[in-house]
């Protein structure tokens, strides 16, 4: 071969191989930062979500970002329908130096009807050293470190209950008026608060107490848990889920090591669903053909259920994607099989009365899943609200051994 036309063609291919992956398709409502954009830039275009999503309890929008992993120096307020995820492999690879926070939704600093908003993958350095996360049902901070202190109330006005998990705290947690609220494989320097019930699972230096007096629940280890999977990107840009091993009797946080222990699955095998282009049908194509589900920030209204047919699928929303079946079926089912694992999706009933939103396993279901069992992470159910809505049931589970971690039902 002439080394001169040689040299080119290989310096034609390295160059090829060398190019950053695209980004995925994640859709309108997904905004993706990155730590060379301008502080202003990435500021503009939280405040412009925000601006609808402060108060926009039965609204239809749902909104996501996510924050590649490095350093940003920005105010992050979260609002109605709205989930910041960071993408690195721990916590402390996406650092964000400012304000984060869930505030109040009404009056006299009354965060009761703080609903829908949630948390993940994070490092947050708060201003003033205190994170505020005033908020009530269906929210959840995952795979967080508050480095400083963190305070669920807004000074002390009402609030009504959370989710913590997989978070570290360097400071003290301080639950003022909560009135009830869950932490589970946490660690923090202390917790200081009690209300109607406070419940420790699997978390290091709990406080001191029990029920009664005080309201304390505590469970030293947590018997067995899968932690939520997760989105994340690799150190050469490509995206991936990563899906948490099982772990049995467990406290603390997964990721001290770096890295939580479990598998990464490329993006590539997943079906990226889009609200206002997919159908029942062509989610169940996509599943039957050996596809994963991610679902994309909006409303998916649905003329018949998704079914969950296969072993170890992965179904996982972002920005609380929301199924609402439209004409009385279930708007999800799943087969008796082991490890499939549902995470972060709302579902709301529809005008035309359904037996059930979510039905794990068969009626009748016999399998024995202890050593892989199926897995619910922040699934919440309304009834009602946004729109008219019947249901005999929202979720229903007749699998064997399903696991649930972290639900909330809307009457």
């Amino acid at each position: 071969m002439n080394l001169r036309i040689f040299l080119p063609l290989l310096l034609l291919v390295s160059s090829a191989l060398a190019a950053p992956p695209s980004r995925p398709d994640f859709g309108p409502n997904v905004e993706i930062f990155d730590p060379s954009m301008p502080s202003a830039s990435i500021q503009k275009q939280i405040d412009a979500v925000y601006a609808i999503q402060q108060h926009n309890e039965f609204g239809p929008q749902r909104n996501a970002f996510l924050f590649l992993p490095g350093n940003y120096s920005v105010d992050v307020p979260v609002g109605f329908y709205t989930e910041v995820i960071g993408l690195g492999a721990s916590p402390d690879a996406t650092r964000i130096t400012g304000n984060f926070h869930a505030d109040a939704n009404e009056k006299k600093n009354n965060a009761t009807t703080t609903f829908w908003r949630a948390a993940e993958g994070l490092s947050v350095t708060p201003t003033g050293g205190v994170m505020q996360w005033a908020v009530s049902q269906a929210i959840s901070l995952r795979r967080m470190h508050i480095r400083g202190d963190l305070v669920l109330h807004q000074h002390r006005g009402w609030a009504s209950g959370g989710w913590l998990s997989d978070s570290l705290i360097d400071g003290n947690v301080d639950s003022g008026s909560q009135q009830q609220w869950i932490s589970r494989n946490c660690n923090w320097r202390s917790w200081t608060g009690s209300n109607w019930n406070m419940v420790f699972v699997g978390v290091d230096h709990p406080p001191d107490g029990q029920w009664p007096e005080p309201p304390y629940t505590t469970v030293a280890q947590t018997p067995i848990v899968r932690e939520k999977p997760f989105l994340q990107v690799n150190a050469a840009g490509e995206f991936n889920v990563r899906v948490p091993s099982l772990r049995t009797d467990s406290s603390g946080i997964t990721w001290q090591g770096g890295e939580t222990p479990g598998e990464s699955i490329p993006l590539a095998h997943f079906y990226i669903a889009h609200p206002d282009v997919d159908t029942a049908d062509t989610i169940n194509a996509q599943l039957a053909s050996g596809k994963h589900l991610l679902l994309t920030p909006g409303i998916y209204n649905l003329t018949a259920p998704i079914h969950v047919t296969r072993p170890h699928t992965i179904v996982l929303g972002i920005g609380y994607a929301t199924l609402r079946p439209t004409k009385g079926t279930a708007a999800m089912t799943t087969a008796d099989v082991d490890g499939i694992e549902i995470a972060g999706l709302l579902f709301d009933a529809g005008p035309t009365e359904s037996l059930v939103l979510l039905e794990i396993g068969p009626a009748g279901s016999h399998a024995q899943h202890s050593a892989d069992p199926i897995s619910l992470h922040d699934v919440f159910f309304r009834v009602g609200g946004a729109g008219p809505g019947r249901t005999k049931s929202n979720l229903t589970i007749n699998s064997n051994h399903t696991l649930v971690d972290h639900t909330w039902n809307c009457w």
